[in-house]
């Protein structure tokens, strides 16, 4: 019912990602599971004076295979290389969810797909049809290819949703604040099912330029809470989560893979590229107020760990502020080890990565971490994963501009 007083509770009915490491949710899985490294060399692009020369690509992705029984969105293989990963995620958690599309009640079904960047694969192809190859136009799509929306609405087309169907962007943090607030339109009756994540693809020449200009890429790997680390690694791809209220979802039947229990999202409010310790603890403690946890609940936390010095030494001390002592007693890990830093759909990958730990008792490792920092002493399960029973997992987000947000997922209810 429209605006309902009595809150909903969320669940997950469908999962979907596109990742370095596999570009559905079993070959992901497995890759964790093998502990893949899907950092390599650049390639498909120039790379001329460019002094970083590693990222997380997406090689073995066709989008003429994985698109091509599209119907509705007529378009979709003009669009651009983020659309793409998010129409493929989208297409196989909907798949997974069970739901007849197009959707029957299309108005009470919302579409939040965000990105961190939007489509900066066709800016740079514009750019360079302008300016070095001096054509006289650029292609007649451009603007509907890299507008930030895009995806959510190619993804809306498709499988005809009519509800709210806009995009997010907070930096690293989008992914999570699309899952919550997909969350909250369930919870209070705005909707019925919600399309949550985020989609990035970013990695060119120009983006690359920009980011070796801030000096927080690394030359050699992702190695997140270890002592040799030296700055994230760029990478792309999807995280899409089909949500459901309980209700809608045993209604019809569906399998519920986890609850989504928790949501916060707070802002440091001092520093555009430094993080703070106040703001993603508060983050955290909220998400554990609205799931209504103890922290000592909380079995796995899938690290923000992006490897950049002072990030992880930030959020470890955060973990402490809210964990206190069974901050011991948790294992932590961060995938992007494995799958690089996709930036805004991070979160998404990851909530698939907490999702999947529940279901297997099996928690994925922090791999390339030989020997910890002095200042990031907790468990960060270390180079291989581990069999772990996991009732209730969280995962962090922090953004550039002090943007968190953080998500706890639990049990199916019975």
């Amino acid at each position: 019912m429209q605006g309902a007083a009595v809150p909903h509770r969320v669940v997950v009915t469908g999962l979907g990602v596109v990742t370095p490491i596999g570009t559905t949710v079993p070959q992901f899985w497995d890759g964790c599971k093998r502990a893949q490294l899907g950092i390599s060399p650049l390639d498909g692009f120039d790379v001329g004076d460019l002094k970083i020369l590693i990222g997380a690509q997406i090689r073995d992705f066709d989008p003429k295979t994985r698109l091509k029984h599209f119907q509705r969105d007529k378009i979709i293989l003009h669009a651009d290389r983020y659309s793409w990963f998010a129409a493929a995620a989208a297409d196989e958690a909907i798949k997974q969810s069970g739901l007849q599309v197009p959707f029957k009640d299309a108005y009470r079904v919302a579409c939040i797909v965000g990105s961190g960047a939007g489509g900066l694969q066709t800016m740079e192809t514009c750019y360079r049809d302008l300016f070095i190859h001096k054509k006289r136009a650029t292609h007649p799509l451009t603007l509907l290819r890299f507008i930030g929306s895009s995806a959510a609405a190619h993804v809306g087309i498709e499988f005809g949703v009519k509800g709210p169907t806009f995009a997010t962007c907070s930096a690293c943090s989008t992914a999570a604040h699309a899952i919550g607030i997909g969350k909250d339109y369930i919870r209070h009756g705005l909707a019925d099912i919600a399309i949550v994540g985020a989609s990035e693809s970013v990695i060119n020449y120009g983006v690359m330029r920009a980011w070796q200009a801030m000096h927080v890429l690394s030359p050699e790997g992702c190695y997140p809470f270890a002592k040799k680390r030296n700055g994230t690694v760029l990478a792309e791809g999807a995280g899409i989560l089909v949500l459901e209220s309980m209700a809608h979802a045993k209604s019809r039947g569906a399998k519920i893979l986890a609850e989504l229990c928790g949501f916060g999202m707070t802002s440091d409010s001092k520093d555009m590229v430094n993080p703070d310790i106040d703001g993603p603890s508060e983050a955290m403690r909220l998400s554990l107020e609205d799931a209504e946890l103890a922290p000592s609940d909380i079995d796995y936390l899938n690290a923000h760990g992006t490897a950049t010095t002072i990030n992880d030494r930030n959020e470890t001390n955060a973990i402490k502020h809210v964990f206190g002592k069974h901050a011991y007693n948790l294992a932590v890990s961060s995938t992007k080890s494995m799958h690089g830093h996709p930036l805004g759909a991070g979160g998404g990958i990851e909530a698939v990565a907490c999702i999947k730990a529940m279901q297997d008792n099996w928690v994925p490792p922090t791999i390339g971490l030989d020997e910890p920092d002095a200042d990031c002493d907790l468990d960060y399960v270390p180079n291989q994963g581990r069999a772990k029973e996991v009732t209730y997992a969280m995962s962090n987000s922090f953004a550039f501009g002090g943007l968190n947000a953080v998500l706890i997922f639990g049990p199916a209810p019975a």
